[in-house]
């Protein structure tokens, strides 16, 4: 499975919508948002994918948005994810939350994927990778990542600027 990776769109819907569009030409076929999501209109931009995400530290989801979320096909997320994909395990968080730090020192999933930094990195912890595809606002260069889970092959993808 190739996985896109995006963070850090703080309800930009104009930049979330270039970037499904980058990694679905890319061969993405499924989205993780790292938090900061910024508001249900970026959801809305994620129906139609299989997708997941996170709440990030600037989020402030409202319990009425459940129903909605639901209805675009996306689970709720009551905290850091844990995912199994194709036979790989994948922890999911912003980057702020107080599990965070110990969760890289644990290096207990195979991937860890996180955004918060506005940043793109990629570094081993042990045996586990870290990977922080960047952001979609506020970052002087807007990155995604597409992440083969069969070969490991990571790649960051920029996204225009405009």
């Amino acid at each position: 499975m190739k996985l896109g990776i995006l963070s850090d769109s703080h309800g930009q819907v104009t930049p979330i919508r270039q970037a499904l569009h980058v990694l679905e030409r890319a061969g993405a076929e499924a989205i993780v948002h790292c938090g900061d999501v910024g508001g249900l209109e970026v959801l809305e931009e994620l129906a139609g994918w299989r997708a997941w995400f996170v709440w990030g530290n600037t989020d402030e989801p409202r319990p009425p948005w459940r129903a909605q979320v639901q209805t675009l096909g996306l689970p709720w997320p009551e905290g850091p994810l844990e995912l199994s994909l194709d036979g790989k395990r994948v922890g999911v968080f912003h980057g702020h939350e107080r599990g965070f730090h110990q969760a890289i020192r644990e290096a207990r999933y195979d991937y860890l994927l996180h955004g918060h930094t506005h940043q793109h990195d990629d570094y081993y912890e042990g045996r586990m990778r870290v990977i922080n595809p960047g952001a979609l606002h506020r970052a002087s260069v807007r990155t995604v990542a597409l992440l083969d889970l069969q070969t490991d092959e990571l790649r960051f993808l920029e996204l225009d600027k405009s």
